[in-house]
């Protein structure tokens, strides 16, 4: 994902909270950006466990999917205990959140950087509901999207 129309200053460090407050104030673009059918449902949704508090980044609905849609943001890169957090939330969602006739779940973790091999042994191997996505704040200029060219022809050679 691209995050370009946010507006953000390209060499400063930004906490988990200038990016979700900067998506908030442009919602619109960024739910062009996810596509169609989406409802913003709540920011910050606290969930009460047990004694415990926890704070879902951004909760929208998808009326075409008929499924509650759970973003997490990270600002570094991505660990299995974020993939962990952002399983109990969708598990949360589906137990306790979701009606019988809507599909499960779906959870989308958008951090800076993800190792591709940690996401996919992390989870399920039937997992269907759990996304990990690489976002950018610009797109990338001629010489790395070059060299980003160059890496996924390499991954494609190496694994046929």
């Amino acid at each position: 994902m691209v995050l370009e129309f946010l507006g953000l200053k390209k060499e400063t460090v930004y906490y988990e909270k200038d990016i979700e407050t900067a998506l908030i104030d442009q919602l619109q673009d960024f739910m062009l950006e996810l596509g169609n059918g989406f409802t913003f449902v709540a920011r910050q949704k606290r969930i009460h466990i047990d004694g415990d508090d926890f704070f879902v980044d951004l909760v929208f609905y998808n009326r075409l999917l008929q499924s509650f849609v759970i973003i997490e943001i990270k600002t570094g890169k991505l660990t299995h205990q974020d993939l962990g957090q952002l399983q109990m939330y969708v598990n949360y969602y589906d137990r306790y959140e979701k009606q019988d006739f809507e599909n499960p779940t779906i959870g989308i973790l958008l951090c800076s950087d993800k190792n591709d091999t940690l996401v996919k042994i992390s989870l399920p191997v039937d997992n269907s509901t759990i996304v990990a996505s690489k976002y950018q704040l610009y797109l990338p200029n001629e010489e790395e999207l070059q060299r980003e060219i160059e890496k996924v022809y390499e991954n494609v050679e190496k694994n046929n």
